[in-house]
C-alpha cells in the first residue's frame, strides 16, 4: 500500500472524512486545487484515494491517505474488533486483541473467521512488527510509550493508523464521534453505504427516545461504576452522559468524578444505570450481580427513588465506552431504562 500522511493538508470534501465538532486540537487548511481536482476524479472513479482525519496520542490532528483497502489491520478492544466485523471486513484483520465482553451472536461466524488472540490482552510493538500489518485500528491508549509508541513511528514504517475519537486526547466523547469512526472506517474500506446503514440505525432509536420523551420532564439519570472502593460517575463529558442528553434525559450528577453514598442519596436520580465489564471475574453473570448489589443491597441506598422503583439497570461498559458499532446496543439500553417500551 502506498501510504502517505498529509500535515496540515486537508483534501477536498469528496476526500477528507472528518468530524467538524467534538475533536480535539483541530486545525483548518486548503489544498492546491490540481490536487484536488486529480483526487477528486480517482475516488468517483475507485473510492481512493482518501484521506482521513486521526490523531496521535498527545490529541493532534493527523492525515492519512489510503491509496487502497488496508489488507492486514491489527485491530484491538471491543469495539474495533466489532466495527470490522459489522462492516463485513473480517477478511482484512491479521490479528485482533482486547476483548472485554462476548462478541454478539450476529457477529459470531465473521468472528471465527479471525486470528483472535486471547493473550496477550493487548500487544507490544515487536508483536505487531511481525504481525506486518498495514493498519492498526485501536484506542488512544494503546500508542502510548509502554506500548505501541506513537503512531509517527508506525506512519514512517508505512503503516497508517486509526485511532478511535472518543479516545484521542482532549477529545469530548460525544456519540457523534461514534458515527464519525464508522464513516471513516466505512470510507477507509470502500463501504461506506454500510456504515451509513449502521449510522441510521442508531439515529432512528435516539429519534424515538426523544419523541418518548417530548413533553414531559426529563428523566433524571445516573451512569455509575463500582470499582472496588469507590464508584466512578460518567458526567456530561462521558459517552454515557452525551447518550443520556441526546436521549432527552439529563444528568443527576453532570461531572464525571468519583462520587459516594452520600452523593448518590443527595442526587436521587430517577434511574440509575449501573456499568460491568462481563470478562472482569470468574464469571459474567456474578460481575453482573456484584455491580448492581453495590446500589441494590446496600442498606444505606434503600432510599434512593431508583432503588425503589426497581429502576437500576445493568449496561455494559463495552455498549457506553469507545462503543462503535456497540452504540446501539449502549443507546437501546438506556432509552428503554428511561422510557420503557415507548422507546422501543
Amino acid at each position: 500500500m502506498n501510504i502517505k500522511r498529509l500535515a496540515g493538508i486537508a483534501l477536498s470534501a469528496l476526500l477528507l472524512v472528518s468530524c467538524a465538532s467534538g475533536t480535539p486540537n483541530t486545525s483548518e487548511s486548503t489544498a492546491a486545487s490540481s490536487a484536488e481536482s486529480v483526487s477528486a476524479q480517482s475516488v468517483s472513479q475507485e473510492g481512493y484515494p482518501v484521506t482521513i482525519e486521526t490523531f496521535d496520542y498527545t490529541g493532534n490532528p493527523v492525515q492519512t491517505t489510503y491509496e487502497k483497502a488496508p489488507e492486514k489491520v491489527v485491530a484491538v478492544y471491543q469495539g474495533c474488533i466489532e466495527t470490522m466485523l459489522a462492516l463485513g471486513l473480517e477478511d482484512h484483520v491479521v490479528a485482533a486483541y482486547g476483548l472485554d465482553n462476548e462478541v454478539k451472536e450476529e457477529w459470531q461466524d465473521a468472528f471465527q473467521a479471525i486470528n483472535y488472540q486471547t493473550e496477550p490482552f493487548a500487544p507490544d510493538a515487536e508483536t505487531v512488527t511481525v504481525l506486518a500489518p498495514d493498519m492498526i485500528f485501536s484506542w488512544g491508549s494503546l500508542f502510548g510509550d509502554k506500548m505501541l509508541g506513537d503512531v509517527d513511528r508506525w506512519l514512517e514504517q508505512g503503516v497508517n493508523t486509526y485511532m478511535v475519537r472518543n479516545t484521542a486526547s482532549g477529545a469530548g466523547r460525544t456519540l457523534e464521534n461514534e458515527y464519525q469512526d464508522l464513516r471513516n472506517i466505512a470510507a477507509i474500506f470502500n463501504v461506506r453505504e454500510k456504515g451509513e446503514t449502521l449510522i441510521a440505525e442508531m439515529q432512528t432509536q435516539v429519534e424515538q427516545a426523544q419523541a418518548a420523551a417530548a413533553g414531559k420532564e426529563p428523566v433524571r439519570v445516573l451512569v455509575v461504576e463500582p470499582m472496588g472502593d469507590s464508584i466512578r460517575n460518567y458526567g456530561a463529558d462521558s459517552l454515557a452522559g452525551d447518550m443520556v442528553q441526546k436521549l432527552g434525559g439529563s444528568l443527576a450528577i453532570e461531572a464525571s468524578a468519583n462520587v459516594g453514598k452520600e452523593d448518590l442519596l443527595a442526587a436521587n436520580a430517577d434511574v440509575i444505570f449501573v456499568v460491568y465489564m462481563a470478562y472482569s471475574g470468574e464469571s459474567p453473570e456474578q460481575v453482573l450481580k456484584d455491580q448492581l448489589d453495590v446500589i441494590t443491597a446496600d442498606d444505606a441506598l434503600q432510599t434512593l427513588s431508583a432503588v425503589q422503583n426497581e429502576r437500576v439497570y445493568p449496561i455494559m461498559l463495552g455498549d457506553i465506552y469507545a462503543s462503535g458499532v456497540r452504540s446501539i446496543d449502549g443507546i437501546r439500553a438506556l432509552s428503554q431504562g428511561m422510557y420503557g417500551e415507548a422507546a422501543a
